[in-house]
This record gives structure tokens, C-alpha cells and sequence, in this order.
């Protein structure tokens, strides 16, 4: 069976799109023949990302509002960061959809197909001479074949080992606009614990984009979901209560539900290569996944350019941080201490941008360990020990 694509992209979604706008730039890939296949047209408005970054990156044309000021609220510690050199982003689904697909529609080398895929060609391998190709296979049988596929698609639900732990970051958001001004629009509520933790880690988000507008969003680190009518009933009370506002209409409303999990992700097997949530790049103490996306498929291009093994795993750096993940899902988990306390701890005892380098797995060694000293080792380092022994 031969290929009939260079490279194939399962998945439309961040990652998938990410990978394809960078091979889109590059005039290395202007020749080679590309497929994209996902189910959905992506033309609503259905997700925010929101990161940060202290140089501009490839999405920096569509960053639909920034803010260089953050506040953090608890009942433990409020204040507001300072997070030079570090600004935070925000980009709207719809935006980097429209983005990518304008970009892609100049490219004649590259091919869009809405359908879905029913599973990789990942057991059996044909083979062309001495190359092995991968390929997917679409719900109608159909098989297609490539070099390379980079599948961003879960095709069951992820399902941890004893020894792994599995929280859901799950959110509920409203774009609201009020009848007066109400917001500063030069800062955003990057966490707001003043809400009740009866559920677990639970936080508000406020990211005003003018004075009268702004994405309020209610997020939980769970291990179970909650009722959907639980999220409004907590937009509503917090939005009167803590934001003073009664007057204002809601524009739209997102709401999704992020895998926080220790889980070993596949990156790849033979010349299907994982990415995004597939490949387990949404962080697992956080739910953040945009820049790691970046980090992951920014990696890839540079591989297939310069003739490296795509069959790489993580860094040595996000080895580390997945190590610090476990320890703090091991003590939510254990309930050892509530995960408003740690973060307040956190953002109390360190520097803003430190934080975030460490959130992001770019932290040094010695704010690694200022950062962990900062939360109390009598609940944290049996926490380590015990997940270090889980890698031995």
C-alpha cells in the first residue's frame, strides 16, 4: 500500500491546527502534501485560551486582550502580581480557528475533509522499500495513508492506573456586558478562591477585554463533575456578590472539561505521533495546555526539518514537572490540604513570574525548591517520597 500524504493531521483542534499553521509558514513543507481530517468545521466560538509568554509567538496576531497585572483573592492571601517579564494572553477559539483556515486556504499543498476518524493504522505496518508509513482509517473503512500521522484525537476516555491519579479541571464561563463601566481592563482576576471549596480546589477567573465587558469563568479541580446548574447558580452569585454587578447580559457562554491526570501518555507509535491532550500535554496540576502545545509541535517541525526521530518523549524539564504534579495531586487527592491554602501559599511566599516559570516547567532548580519550601514539607514531602517511589 503506498501513502498518499506526507504528513496526515487527525484533529483539528489546538494542537492539530498549531502543528498545521507552523507547517503553513514554513516554506519547507510549500511541497509536501498535507491532509487534515476532523468531524467538526470548527466555526463556533466554543473555547478561550488563556497563557502566558514573555516574547510574542506565532498566535500573537490574533491575542484578542493582554494583561501585564494579575490579581490573586483567598481567605488566606489577596494581592495584586506583578508578572513582568511575563504578559498574559487571551485568544478566542473562533479567532484561531478562522486564522488558521484563512492561512490554509492560500496553501493549494494542504486538504481539509470533514470526517471522522475511527481509529490509526498503528499494528500493522505496509511498507514502501524500506519506509514504514502510518495512516487512519475513517468510520466509512476508508484507509488513508501518510509518513506521518499526528493524531490529537482521543479515541476513549482516559481511564488512570491505581498508581495514577485523575482530576478534572472543569469550567463554566460567561461573556458578560455590563450597563456601566465596571472593569479595569489593564488587569485580570487570575484566581479568586472567595467562593465556596465545598467541592474541592474550586476558583473564579474575571478577564475583562474594555471597560464593560468580560469573560467571568467558574472552574473546579475536581475528581467528579458537578451538576450543570451548579455552575450557574455560582457565575450569578459571584458576579452580584464579589463583582457588585446586577445589570448585565450575557454574549456567550463556554464550557468544557480538561483532563488533570499523571496518566503516561503515548507520544508516539511507529509513525503515529501523539499530540495535544492525546500526547498529554495539558499540565496535570494545572489544566493548562496552550504553550505546551506550542513547545510540543514548534519541536516537531524542527525534527521533520532537520531529518531527527520524531519518537521523542519529554524533557528533562517536563520529567521534573511531572513529578511536581503528582506530589500536589497525591495531597488533593489525600485531601492532606485544601488546594486554596497551597496556592495562596505559593503566590505568597514567591514571586509572580517564578510561578509561572514554574507552572510552566522552565523554573530553575533554585526556585524550584523556594517554591516547594513555601507549602509545609511536613504534608509535602511524604507526598514526594511516596511518588518517587512510584518511578523506581
Amino acid at each position: 500500500m503506498q501513502k498518499q500524504y506526507d504528513y496526515i493531521i487527525a484533529g483539528a483542534g489546538c494542537a492539530g491546527m498549531s502543528l498545521l499553521m507552523r507547517m503553513v509558514v514554513d516554506p519547507f513543507f510549500a511541497s509536501k502534501k498535507i491532509l487534515v481530517v476532523d468531524a467538526d468545521a470548527k466555526q463556533q466560538n466554543d473555547r478561550t485560551w488563556c497563557f502566558w509568554e514573555t516574547v510574542p509567538d506565532l498566535f500573537e496576531p490574533i491575542v484578542h486582550h493582554q494583561w501585564k497585572k494579575l490579581d490573586f483573592y483567598s481567605n488566606h492571601f489577596s494581592s495584586e502580581l506583578s508578572i513582568e517579564p511575563y504578559t498574559y494572553k487571551m485568544i478566542r477559539g473562533i479567532d484561531f480557528y478562522n486564522y488558521v483556515k484563512a492561512s490554509v486556504s492560500k496553501s493549494p499543498n494542504i486538504e481539509w475533509r470533514n470526517a471522522t476518524v475511527n481509529k490509526l493504522v498503528n499494528t500493522t505496518f505496509e511498507f514502501v522499500g524500506s519506509n514504514e508509513i502510518a495512516g487512519i482509517e475513517l468510520v466509512d473503512g476508508e484507509i488513508i495513508y501518510a509518513d506521518y500521522v499526528f493524531s490529537s484525537i482521543l479515541f476513549e476516555p482516559i481511564k488512570a492506573a491505581a498508581t495514577e491519579y485523575h482530576f478534572l479541571q472543569h469550567f463554566k464561563g460567561w461573556e458578560i456586558k455590563t450597563a456601566t463601566d465596571c472593569f479595569d481592563s489593564s488587569k485580570a482576576v487570575f484566581m479568586d478562591f472567595r467562593v465556596s471549596q465545598e467541592h474541592g480546589t474550586t476558583f473564579m477567573y474575571v478577564l475583562p477585554t474594555s471597560p464593560n465587558t468580560a469573560l467571568v469563568e467558574y472552574t473546579l479541580f475536581t475528581e467528579q463533575l458537578i451538576e450543570d446548574a451548579a455552575y450557574d447558580m455560582a457565575l450569578k452569585k459571584y458576579i452580584g456578590e464579589k463583582l457588585q454587578i446586577n445589570d448585565y447580559q450575557i454574549l456567550h457562554e463556554e464550557k468544557g472539561v480538561i483532563p488533570m491526570t499523571t496518566k503516561k501518555f503515548p507520544y508516539y507509535k511507529g509513525g503515529n505521533i501523539y499530540i495535544g491532550i492525546a500526547g498529554g500535554q495539558a499540565k496535570a496540576s494545572s489544566g493548562y495546555a496552550f504553550k505546551f502545545i506550542q513547545k510540543r509541535t514548534a519541536a516537531l517541525i524542527d525534527a521533520i526539518k532537520n531529518g531527527k526521530d520524531l519518537s521523542f518523549g519529554k524533557s528533562l524539564k517536563d520529567s521534573k514537572g511531572h513529578l511536581y504534579d503528582a506530589v500536589l495531586l497525591n495531597v488533593l487527592h489525600n485531601r492532606k490540604m485544601p488546594g486554596d491554602e497551597i496556592f495562596a501559599s505559593i503566590f505568597k511566599k514567591n514571586k509572580a513570574s517564578n510561578v509561572l516559570a514554574f507552572l510552566d516547567n522552565e523554573s530553575s532548580l533554585m526556585t524550584d525548591l523556594k517554591i516547594m519550601s513555601s507549602v509545609p514539607t511536613g504534608i509535602f514531602l511524604p507526598a514526594a517520597f511516596h511518588e518517587m517511589k512510584q518511578l523506581m
